[in-house]
């Protein structure tokens, strides 16, 4: 709500009038929340789609942050059958996800997160990214079993896989790539026009 204050004035007649003036910092007040709160939404937009991004690249070219670059994909190492026979994966799904370890999971694993990086960074496909993503999340909470303790989890049900997901679902949800991404024009597009799951 925003408040006024009722000014007197003197007509050129010698009446007496009252307007109502917005007070300038109550009306700023009012105006932030929506441009902040876009702002906002396209920050964690593009900070989530980096994460995706950063997955990419410091598993494709070994930057030594998560994968040593005698590990790296370009050097013949296995993002995702690394993963999954991992001493990282546990619990009673263990067995399952070292059965679906292979060159194609490595090649599913990579491209979904370039693609949704990509995707999320530019503000467009929020959709098929939130859901993409949102599986891929699911399926590595999964695998480290947050529910029992000592795991790589310092929380049994929300972690970090979770508030990953949860990020991808608000950007999309919010069409946090209007703001500083190409979710406009990308709307437009006969394609996106004809298939709405690809907004």
């Amino acid at each position: 709500m925003t408040l006024t204050n009722a000014r007197t004035t003197t007509h050129p007649s010698g009446a007496a009038t009252t307007r109502q003036v917005v007070d300038e910092k109550d009306a700023r007040g009012a105006a932030n929340p929506t441009r902040a709160g876009r702002a906002s939404l396209a920050i964690l937009r593009l900070g989530t789609g980096f994460i995706f991004l950063w997955a990419f690249l410091d598993k494709t070219f070994g930057l030594g942050f998560s994968t040593p670059v005698e590990r790296a994909w370009v050097n013949g190492g296995t993002p995702s059958q690394g993963f999954l026979n991992s001493d990282a994966v546990v619990g009673p799904l263990k067995g399952f996800f070292a059965s679906i370890a292979s060159p194609l999971t490595d090649v599913l694993f990579m491209a979904g997160m370039l693609g949704i990086g990509v995707a999320v960074m530019l503000g467009i496909g929020l959709r098929v990214s939130a859901v993409a993503g949102s599986v891929i999340m699911v399926f590595m909470y999964l695998a480290e079993w947050p529910f029992a303790a000592l795991t790589a989890s310092n929380n049994p049900l929300v972690d970090y896989h979770i508030i990953y997901a949860l990020a991808l679902i608000a950007v999309a949800a919010t069409y946090a790539g209007d703001t500083w991404g190409f979710g406009v024009p990308w709307r437009k597009l006969a394609i996106v026009r004809s298939q709405p799951w690809l907004v």
